[in-house]
């Protein structure tokens, strides 16, 4: 391993470790939605990184992609419905 790709891997677990803080103590429901789609991105590509392709793939997909869109959705039908309540 060269010195740069030992930058790189430093720098990739900085930043999933600053983005589950920032996860974990978001009170907005979209910021908290959109912090762990970008955090199943990133543990997808610590999984390349570690030459685990097939599971960064799956992580991709389902962790971050079908996830996200799941809980968006849910996002948007729990605004509907308190909308809905308060009138």
């Amino acid at each position: 391993m060269n010195a740069l790709s030992v930058l790189f891997d430093l720098l990739v677990t900085v930043t999933l470790i600053v983005l589950v803080a920032r996860l974990l103590f978001s009170r907005k429901l979209f910021t908290s939605i959109a912090l762990f789609v970008a955090f199943g991105l990133l543990i997808a590509l610590a999984y390349v990184r570690l030459n685990a392709e097939y599971v960064a793939l799956v992580e991709a997909a389902i962790g971050a992609g079908l996830t996200g869109a799941l809980l968006l959705g849910a996002a948007g039908q729990l605004r509907a419905d308190r909308d809905q309540d308060a009138r």
